[in-house]
């Protein structure tokens, strides 16, 4: 049996573009957006990143993730502090920490919702193969 690997790209796509939609309505829900539940969760990994980490880490450029700082900070979310030498270091607030939890709570909720067709060891091994795709770049040989 041989797989239509367009088919499987796009399915993969198909799932990816539900559940960001499926996110995006959830969050909207606790007055924030995706791509800002996003950025807060990188903050809260690595408190004191610098915008180029936070930026690399929730998938967006370099001056995409500043705008969306400047808006994070003017909502209370995060504030920014100086660093080492020219650094300028990024920190959740007590707002920004509520905003997170009340994003987790509802995207907790479309997970349930979204993996819910799939017992515990699909789960498990839809991880393992997710893992594994994403430990090689494409065109390498290993995987």
């Amino acid at each position: 049996m041989t797989v239509d690997l367009e088919r499987l790209g796009r399915s993969l796509k198909r799932v990816q573009h539900r559940d960001h939609r499926a996110l995006d309505a959830a969050l909207r829900e606790t007055g924030i957006s995706l791509v800002q539940w996003d950025a807060l969760r990188a903050i809260d990994r690595a408190p004191g990143s610098s915008a180029h980490a936070l930026a690399a880490a929730s998938f967006q450029s370099d001056q995409a993730f500043g705008t969306l700082a400047s808006r994070l900070v003017s909502a209370g979310y995060i504030e920014r502090r100086p660093g080492p030498g020219r650094r300028i270091e990024h920190h959740l607030t007590t707002d920004g920490h509520d905003a997170l939890d009340a994003g987790r709570r509802a995207t907790d909720r479309v997970w349930r919702a979204l993996f819910g067709s799939l017992d515990s060891e699909q789960r498990m091994t839809l991880q393992l193969l997710l893992d594994r795709l994403l430990a090689s770049e494409p065109g390498d040989d290993a995987g």
